[in-house]
């Protein structure tokens, strides 16, 4: 099992953007860590834009979900402290910002093309501090995320 890690932040509603993404190994261990700038646009934006960067990390990265020595695929576990989005794909919301649909449907196609279990938590935000700090920095840094 791979355990990741996101957050966007947004300074202003909308505002300046940044995504966090952190993949640990199921000893715990940090295999990835990304910042990365976003633009403008909303928190909610934001946080899907972190997910969709780390189902990307993971498409492009299928060594991320082989444990080594194995041929089996294990599952991957994302917490999130946004509780809107886990709620929107998890089906216990609607998504009716047109926005957010859109994003919604690109998070929903890669999870389709990913060959595990993936599982969408919701967390509170002190469990998600070092993704946060990800995120703030993204903002700080100007520079966005390329994988």
């Amino acid at each position: 099992m791979i355990n990741v890690f996101i957050d966007g932040a947004s300074r202003g509603n909308p505002g300046e953007a940044g995504i966090g993404i952190l993949i640990k190994s199921d000893k715990g261990e940090t295999v990835f860590s990304a910042a990365g700038y976003g633009g403008k646009m909303t928190n909610n934006q934001a946080e899907y834009h972190a997910l969709i960067a780390a189902l990307t990390k993971i498409k492009k990265n299928p060594s991320l979900l082989l444990p080594a020595g194995t041929e089996d695929t294990n599952s991957v576990i994302i917490h999130s402290d946004s509780e809107l989005v886990v709620r929107q794909l998890n089906g216990q919301y609607r998504v009716k910002e047109p926005e957010l649909k859109k994003l919604f449907t690109t998070v929903k196609e890669l999870i389709g093309t990913i060959p595990s279990k993936i599982v969408i938590k919701h967390i509170k935000r002190e469990l998600n501090r070092e993704a946060d700090r990800l995120a703030n920095a993204g903002i700080d840094s100007k520079i966005p995320l390329v994988l």
